[in-house]
């Protein structure tokens, strides 16, 4: 079952107990670490995801095989710094309010362009299924019109995201660049990512048809990423709203908060929603970056970050790193063994996953290890889970040893209900 956010800020109000004001390690200072932290991962999100709109200039005027794969490695790059800052999403609304505009999955991508008869034309749940903006200037739903006939920010974001109140609508964001620059992944849990052709952005040679608009599409939410992932610095820059709220808080509410979007990424999100749910069903639609084959690296880069926060440590895509008072000083303090516990646990989820980064590199990615009769590779999957799992349990312990109330982390009926999945 999720927790609200409104229930676990009860708790913590209710049950936390006043930092020690005489504690080596001042709790304030961690808070600043923490904050100095997102600052940094969003500013490198930004400045990569500014190196991608770059590469999709270069593809959108000379398309080609070549400037097609360096506008998917710059994808792939600006996925490093942002996959890092997932772990601050749960506890902090500012970001969890922006993060479904940023990184929302999955998606019906019938919404956005073309796809392959095997897709379906119609979905019970999803009048704008197949509607395809960009071969379509106006389109006609349900007894509505909607003026596409320039595709803009306000088109993707103020018309089109999430229309209807579906949030499989997804028009903006990672994941809708990712599927224009990969296309379907139409090889199931065969070996294989998404095959578009560079032709499909090429007005004199168009395959797909509708290659201006198909460019106009790629290049306006290209330079909505950006917008909104300046805002997001700017959030955490001093002086910024993010950084405020958290700074402002009470200093035992901000480290409950921190351990809370720890516990509820490791745990309801990524080993339950991102992973255990896909390997029940062993689905690749379940996959969180499907077009692309990316979704070891985005699983890896999801610990990662629970690492950063807890240590007090990034490392810049420049090399250089931030680091400060931390968590783990804390912890450390009130019970040392218990730190080294916490650790040993992140390093074991960081194991776990590259474990998987290794095969996918080898040329057996996610969606071939959670495929039905992989017995190997579903093993593979569900250590990393566990390893996960386990490691949520260390992070209990952390908030109960720090006197910071309850640890109700966000859940997933994956690991918690396992047979509501099938219902």
């Amino acid at each position: 079952m999720v927790v609200s956010m409104k229930k676990w800020l009860a708790g913590v109000a209710l049950g936390c107990c006043a930092w020690q004001a005489h504690a080596a390690v001042d709790a304030q200072a961690v808070v600043e670490t923490y904050a100095d932290i997102a600052h940094a991962a969003y500013q490198d999100s930004h400045v990569t995801a500014q190196a991608l709109d770059r590469a999709i200039d270069a593809l959108l005027a000379q398309p080609s095989a070549q400037t097609l794969a360096a506008a998917r490695a710059a994808w792939i790059a600006a996925r490093v710094p942002y996959m890092q800052t997932e772990a601050y999403r749960f506890s902090n609304p500012i970001v969890d309010d922006w993060e479904g505009g940023v990184n929302a999955w999955p998606l019906d991508e019938g919404l956005i362009d073309y796809v392959d008869a095997s897709y379906g034309t119609v979905s019970d749940a999803n009048d704008y299924y197949v509607v395809n903006v960009i071969a379509h200037p106006e389109l006609q739903v349900g007894g509505k019109t909607i003026d596409a006939s320039r595709i803009d920010a306000e088109l993707l974001r103020g018309t089109l995201h999430e229309i209807g109140g579906n949030e499989a609508n997804v028009a903006t964001g990672y994941h809708a660049i990712e599927f224009l620059l990969w296309g379907q992944d139409l090889n199931g849990t065969g070996p294989g990512a998404g095959n578009r052709p560079a032709t499909d952005f090429d007005p004199a040679n168009c395959t797909g048809g509708n290659c201006e608009r198909r460019a106009q599409y790629l290049k306006a939410v290209s330079s909505l990423l950006l917008d909104d992932l300046q805002d997001m610095t700017q959030n955490w820059a001093p002086g910024g709203e993010a950084r405020r709220a958290v700074q402002d808080k009470p200093a035992n509410e901000a480290l409950a908060g921190m351990l809370h979007g720890l516990g509820s990424l490791s745990y309801g999100e990524l080993a339950g929603e991102r992973m255990k749910l896909g390997l029940m069903l062993h689905d690749p639609e379940e996959e969180h970056d499907c077009f692309s084959d990316n979704t070891h690296n985005a699983h890896y880069y999801d610990q990662l970050g629970i690492r950063n926060v807890y240590t007090g440590s990034y490392r810049r895509v420049d090399g250089s790193d931030v680091s400060g008072p931390s968590l783990s000083d804390l912890v450390k303090e009130k019970d040392a063994g218990l730190d080294t516990e916490m650790r040993e646990r992140l390093d074991a989820s960081i194991a776990r996953l590259q474990a998987i980064r290794e095969r996918a590199d080898a040329g057996e990615h996610y969606d071939q290890l959670i495929a039905s009769g992989n017995a190997e590779g579903n093993a593979l999957v569900q250590a990393a889970i566990d390893a996960l799992v386990v490691q949520t349990r260390s992070i209990e312990r952390v908030v109960s040893a720090l006197a910071l109330g309850a640890a109700d982390f966000e859940g997933s009926d994956s690991l918690d209900s396992p047979e509501a999945v099938f219902q």
